[in-house]
């Protein structure tokens, strides 16, 4: 069964999940994804990849997602987010962070723990460890 992993991006950071994504395609693709409205549907076109799109962030996005969690859905999130200069209609990691935790779903919020996470699942999907920039 594909492993189930959902991306969110707030607005500064969209740029940076997609070329996140871009730089480790060959685990993506065999992966089932999940993201919010904006952020898949970037995905779907700069990455040519198919995506399960849920709501914008600003109209509950981040909160379906959470629930695929709740119901087991989602193995792992993706959620780069702006620490600095975060806008109100943006997505709150806070909500998510903890149903994430409740339900030992790994969450990364940055960069460098989403690229420790994506060689995780290189290696368990069989493609061996890589380096993600070597994608």
């Amino acid at each position: 069964m594909k492993p189930k992993v959902a991306l969110i991006a707030h607005d500064r950071k969209k740029a940076e999940i997609i070329e996140f994504v871009k730089e480790n395609r060959k685990v993506f693709e065999l992966c089932e994804l999940y993201a919010t409205g904006t952020t898949g549907r970037l995905i779907q076109q700069e990455c040519k990849l198919p995506v399960n799109a849920m709501q914008s962030g600003p109209f509950g996005g981040d909160q379906q997602i959470g629930a695929r969690v709740t119901d087991g859905v989602i193995d792992l999130v993706i959620f780069l987010r702006d620490p600095l200069t975060a806008q109100p209609h943006e997505p709150d990691v806070s909500a998510l962070l903890r149903v994430c935790d409740v339900h030992n779903v790994a969450l990364a919020t940055n960069r460098a723990t989403a690229e420790m996470l994506i060689i995780a699942l290189s290696e368990r999907l069989g493609l061996g460890y890589y380096t993600p920039r070597e994608a």
